[in-house]
Order: C-alpha cells, then sequence, then structure tokens
C-alpha cells in the first residue's frame, strides 16, 4: 500500500494513543495525524441510534474542515446483554444523561461515574448474566462524502469492582476471559492486537489496501 495520510477527529487522549500505536505497526504505510484545529471545530451532534451511523455523520462532518484529506472518526461503546445493549451508543454520557454523580465531594471523573453507575445497574447479577462486548465503528470521509467504513468488537463480561490502571473508560471493568485479565491490565501493545478499536482500524487500512 502506498504512503498514506489519515487524519484523526478526536479529542479524546485515549482514542488517539490507541489509533498511533497502531499506526506503528505500520510504519512507513500510513501516517496518523490529529485533524488540524480540531478543538475550534464545532462538535456534530452525535444523535444517531448506531455506532455505525455516529461514526458516519461525524467523519463527514469534520472531512469539509479539511478539503482533499482523508478524515476518520469511529464511535465506539460498551453493550452489555443484561442491560439490552446499554449503554451503547451512550457509553460516553451514561451517568451524565442521567444526572448520576453519587459522590459531588469527591470530583468523580466522567470514567469513574459511568463505571459506578454501571456496577450499580448490575448489582447483584452473577458473572455468567454480565456478558457484555465493546464495539467500534470507523468511518473515512474526504470533502463531505463517506468513503470506507469498518467495525470490530471484543467479547468480554463486567466484573463487579474494577482492576487495573490501564487503558480508560469502562477498560477495568471489562473482563477478558481468555486472558485473566481485564482490559487495564494488559499492555498497550496487546491492547491493540484484540481490541474492537484495534480490529476496525485494520480492516479499515486493508480496505484502502484493497482500493489500490
Amino acid at each position: 500500500m502506498p504512503p498514506l495520510t489519515l487524519y484523526v477527529a478526536t479529542t479524546n487522549p485515549g482514542k488517539l494513543r490507541d489509533f498511533e500505536a497502531i499506526a506503528r505497526e505500520v510504519a512507513g504505510r500510513v501516517q496518523f495525524l490529529s485533524l488540524p484545529g480540531l478543538k475550534n471545530i464545532p462538535a456534530p451532534v452525535e444523535d444517531a441510534p448506531t455506532f455505525e451511523g455516529n461514526a458516519r455523520l461525524k467523519a463527514i462532518a469534520y472531512s469539509r474542515h479539511a478539503p482533499g484529506c482523508m478524515v476518520l472518526a469511529d464511535d465506539s461503546g460498551l453493550e452489555v446483554d443484561a442491560l439490552g445493549g446499554a449503554p451503547g451508543v451512550r457509553s460516553a454520557r451514561y451517568a451524565a444523561a442521567v444526572g448520576f454523580n453519587p459522590d459531588p465531594a469527591r470530583n468523580l471523573s466522567v470514567d469513574e461515574r459511568n463505571n459506578l453507575l454501571l456496577l450499580e445497574n448490575l448489582r447483584g447479577l452473577p458473572a455468567l448474566q454480565r456478558i457484555a462486548r465493546y464495539q467500534c465503528v470507523i468511518a473515512a470521509a474526504q470533502d463531505g462524502q463517506c468513503r470506507n467504513m469498518a467495525d470490530g468488537t471484543v467479547e468480554g463480561l463486567i466484573l463487579d469492582s474494577p482492576r487495573g490502571n490501564g487503558g480508560f473508560g469502562y477498560d477495568p471493568l471489562f473482563y477478558l476471559p481468555r486472558l485473566n485479565r481485564t482490559m487495564a491490565e494488559i499492555s498497550l501493545a496487546e491492547k491493540n492486537r484484540i481490541s474492537h478499536r484495534g480490529h476496525a482500524l485494520r480492516a479499515l487500512l486493508r480496505q484502502f489496501s484493497n482500493e489500490k
């Protein structure tokens, strides 16, 4: 595949770190850069009911601010079977959507509040009823047109308490039975090898390669 520059539309440092780590695996073939001026671009309203819909609308919207450039945007989140697929597309704003803040005095982070709400909603459920998956869809758009899309999934279980200091989001609660560790307990290299975002990004890069 000829050298390719892809601009990533995200202000989430965890996501950008994941993209950059995967980029190192294909050094010389693709370069990931943060979209210039992203902080000054109005964020599109993520009102689609699916990860695919939100990824598409974000990629299209941001590509209009970078003429001629290929812009990537993703939408990803956690789906828990016992909660009917929640938090789903609301994963990043799970607690905020219902005003959940159990300890205002502690100034909890967004991730901490989301994780606490998830634990509260799963309280008392046995492990085998805590089946969950991370989903990710990545869209690539150029000049306001969606060109490519790819998705990735990783299956796991939700623990009843966090483990590990790595990762972000729900990673400390997302247990990988095959590895006997949470997503927050594995190295970044291993995470990108098995993660939903890693699967989606590699699938997208294969699409680009097949088009050449």
